[in-house]
């Protein structure tokens, strides 16, 4: 769900609210509707926002020198300087404070003889991919000087380059298990968060250059279509409501089947071997994997290959199906190998129009190819065989969906000419329209319904969003490093910038907000720091840091999520 800004005019005056909207599947296709409004800001909202305690908020905002109460001021002089990102850097920090990682990362780095503090750096890695991410090149350069984190943290642009922030990213690779322990108790902490059902799946990131210095960066399957790049595989374990309990890096050609035992290992060594369900999707099947989750007396719910569904042709054709939602039917069903496990079938609509689109599209691609094909050869321009065999092979495998479909023969008519024919398969056509928008899982959970083994299987969506959002939102990719500590640092800050993003999201869902906080951080980024410049009537200056002020549509998110905004900032104000 998602939050969309509203605004409307009712007897002459201008009203700001905002509609909570849900994104839902129907058999016709995604559709959306609006589940509730959220309206404006009450008093107790806009006394929040500006704090309740005047004298005491003048204590904290003003400058420590003595600012005088009245003076003259030359109006025609005033002016306002150096406006800087303030809402979204702001609103960072305060999650950051919110989960701890402030004090935490104070406690893991002590004062030393550095000039700046490496949990500040650590801070300024974390906000700067949270908010604007990019190289530390552009954080030194550019980010940091235009935002109010020099304010915040009280620490001079100029004491910010690349070379020092590369050292911040070496210094907090170690702490990467503390790290992950914290922000797993404090989930726990503050929605009490539940860690029985892991969702666990694989992805891939790739470099620009050779990365000659990082041993994992190798090529293998581009989850992102850079084949041409070296890459390296990530690992992620996520809980039910998506929220991130750890991950591992892998070298690039590192196959997701195998990583399976190392990563429930490792998580169990870590948090126990508690009584927890684990989802995986099909690239995690294999016969040793399932005989290491049962021989553990581990509960699971995986995916099974498209090829398993021939086993179950006859339940395919049956009519005891269950709806578990609009256009989705499951049933659960026996294993035909005695196995002491339960299969799942579930056939979606929708997803049954994309595959039979998908499918037609190849068939389409293979015949038209096949009548090139034939027309050189009617044309005597195609006479070698080997050749119109090598064409054909190089069409299949560029149609694989549909390549098994059709029945081609090369053959020479009575002038010496090829001759191509091709017929459909109409029992392979039959199963293909039969099996279309099904799949199958399997689990050796035996008290649960069909439809609770599909909702728990479902929330492995949960993780690809995950990725989604990596990708995207934080820019996991390309990577730019070539060492592979600096590598593993890069996706730790990733993860953490992550972490943020799913409290965000949260604390939105509690709000009533959604939960998609993607809406928020745009809202609130609009919020400038300004130096506001006063020229006296003694020719001095009086210069303080001014908060612009929320419109009202940004007073009524800050309301819902019980944030309280500053109107300036002290001049010593630290973190």
């Amino acid at each position: 769900m998602f939050i969309r800004k509203l605004t409307r005019k009712k007897d002459g005056k201008t009203h700001a609210y905002w509609a909570l909207v849900e994104s839902y599947r129907t058999a016709r296709g995604p559709r959306q509707r609006i589940v509730s409004y959220i309206g404006e800001i009450d008093t107790e909202g806009k006394l929040g926002v500006r704090l309740a305690d005047p004298e005491k908020q003048r204590q904290k905002e003003l400058f420590e020198e003595q600012t005088p109460k009245w003076v003259a001021v030359d109006i025609k002089s005033v002016r306002v300087e150096r406006t800087r990102r303030f809402g979204d850097i702001w609103l960072c920090l305060e999650l950051i404070k919110r989960l701890g990682l402030n004090q935490l990362l104070n406690d893991l780095f002590p004062n030393g003889r550095e000039k700046i503090r490496w949990a500040d750096l650590a801070l300024i890695l974390l906000v700067a991919r949270f908010c604007d991410p990019k190289s530390e090149l552009y954080i030194a350069e550019h980010f940091y000087g235009h935002t109010a984190l020099a304010d915040l943290l009280d620490i001079p642009a100029e004491d910010i380059y690349d070379n020092r922030l590369y050292r911040a990213l070496d210094k907090l690779l170690p702490h990467k298990e503390a790290l992950q322990s914290h922000l797993k108790e404090r989930f726990e902490t503050l929605f009490d968060i539940q860690y029985d059902i892991l969702l666990y799946d694989v992805t891939s990131t790739y470099f620009e250059g050779e990365a000659k210095k990082n041993p994992q960066a190798k090529r293998g399957y581009s989850r992102d279509k850079r084949f041409d790049c070296k890459q390296v595989c990530i690992a992620l374990i996520v809980t039910k409501e998506g929220i991130p309990l750890g991950y591992e890096v892998f070298a690039g050609n590192r196959q997701d089947v195998t990583t399976v035992e190392e990563i429930v290992t490792k998580i169990e060594s870590q948090y126990g071997a508690a009584d927890r369900i684990w989802v995986m999707d099909r690239g995690m099947i294999s016969a040793e994997n399932i005989e290491f989750l049962k021989k553990g007396n581990r509960r699971y719910i995986i995916g099974t290959p498209k090829s398993a569904l021939k086993k179950f042709e006859q339940e395919l054709l049956s009519e005891n199906w269950q709806a578990v939602q609009e256009g989705v039917e499951v049933k659960i069903c026996q294993s035909p190998d005695g196995e002491d496990e339960t299969y799942i079938l579930c056939r979606s609509v929708l997803r049954r129009e994309k595959e039979r689109a998908i499918f037609l599209r190849f068939a389409q691609n293979i015949e038209d190819g096949l009548e090139k094909i034939k027309a050189a050869c009617e044309k005597g321009t195609l006479k070698d065989r080997g050749v119109a065999e090598r064409r054909i092979g190089r069409l299949l495998e560029r149609n694989k969906r549909a390549a098994a479909l059709f029945d081609i023969q090369v053959k020479t008519d009575a002038a010496g000419k090829l001759d191509l024919i091709w017929t459909w398969k109409e029992k392979h056509k039959t199963w293909a329209e039969l099996s279309e928008g099904c799949y199958l899982l399997r689990s050796n959970i035996k008290n649960w319904s069909a439809e609770e083994l599909w909702r728990a299987y479902i929330h492995l969506t949960d993780a690809e969003e995950a990725f989604r959002i990596h990708k995207s939102d934080l820019r996991l990719r390309p990577i730019w490093h070539q060492k592979q500590e600096r590598v593993q640092a890069h996706i730790l800050v990733c993860f953490l910038a992550f972490v943020l993003w799913k409290f965000l999201a949260q604390l939105c869902k509690r709000a009533g907000l959604g939960d998609c906080p993607r809406k928020i951080i745009d809202e609130i980024s609009y919020i400038k720091l300004n130096d506001v410049v006063l020229p006296t009537k003694g020719k001095k200056e009086i210069r303080i840091p001014c908060v612009t002020k929320p419109d009202k549509h940004q007073q009524i998110l800050l309301q819902k999520l019980k944030l309280k905004i500053p109107t300036r900032l002290d001049k010593n104000r630290k973190m």
